[in-house]
């Protein structure tokens, strides 16, 4: 998978990438991210990449020229399978879209900033629009980073245990029932008895009662479908 990223701060992008898993996944060559810096692609010596709002407001708005130059000089040199907008007005990411995009062979991630991006550009090259939420960043580079970790993990070979992504949180619809780990007995609090029994068919039933009533108590939302 390759993911070129089309931001005014590269360099707020950049951490997440050089530790962790998403390290892990670039070195491993299972995945390439790119930045691309929307100032290289301005037509004048300010790099000017915003502008005032037609018809007055307050904030400024991203100019469609540099984004165009961008996405076009990629377009030219690769096939995309999505070009992804950034943006509190997105889709609101879950994990059905993680697991939809992990599959795909190239994205773009167009990085808002101010009060968004010139209408033409969402209307002639975004393909899909993404939030992580129902509140405003300063820029959607968080999100990016948000959205690429969720992408990037789910990719064959990139987590150690190729089953884990699978038992994680909302792939089935519920949130995970809950875990421990050793010792067995921390100052008198317990493992239940059930997760050291040995007996698996009767662990995976708790752990799917577990889950059910997990999701009940903390998100009822996802059982209304």
């Amino acid at each position: 998978m390759r993911i070129d990223i089309i931001t005014v701060l590269p360099e707020l992008l950049k951490s997440p990438f050089e530790a962790s898993i998403l390290k892990r996944a670039i070195d491993a060559g299972l995945v390439s991210v790119h930045f691309h810096n929307l100032r290289d692609y301005t037509s004048d010596n300010y790099k000017s990449i915003d502008d005032t709002q037609f018809g007055g407001g307050a904030g400024m708005v991203m100019m469609i020229e540099p984004i165009d130059k961008c996405i076009s000089k990629l377009k030219s040199e690769r096939d995309y399978d999505e070009v992804i907008y950034m943006t509190p007005d997105g889709e609101t990411l879950n994990q059905g879209i993680a697991n939809q995009l992990s599959m795909k062979g190239n994205l773009i991630m167009l990085c808002g900033h101010y009060k968004g991006v010139d209408q033409r550009v969402r209307d002639q090259f975004i393909t899909k629009e993404i939030s992580i939420g129902d509140y405003v960043l300063s820029g959607g580079e968080l999100g990016a980073a948000v959205l690429c970790d969720s992408i990037i993990r789910l990719i064959p070979g990139v987590l150690g245990n190729e089953t884990s992504a699978l038992t994680d949180s909302f792939q089935d619809g519920l949130l995970a029932p809950p875990i421990y780990t050793k010792p067995r007995d921390y100052k008198g609090w317990t493992v239940p008895e059930i997760l050291v029994s040995g007996n698996f068919p009767k662990i995976e039933k708790w752990r799917e009662e577990q889950a059910l009533e997990h999701t009940k108590t903390r998100r009822p939302d996802l059982l209304e479908d």
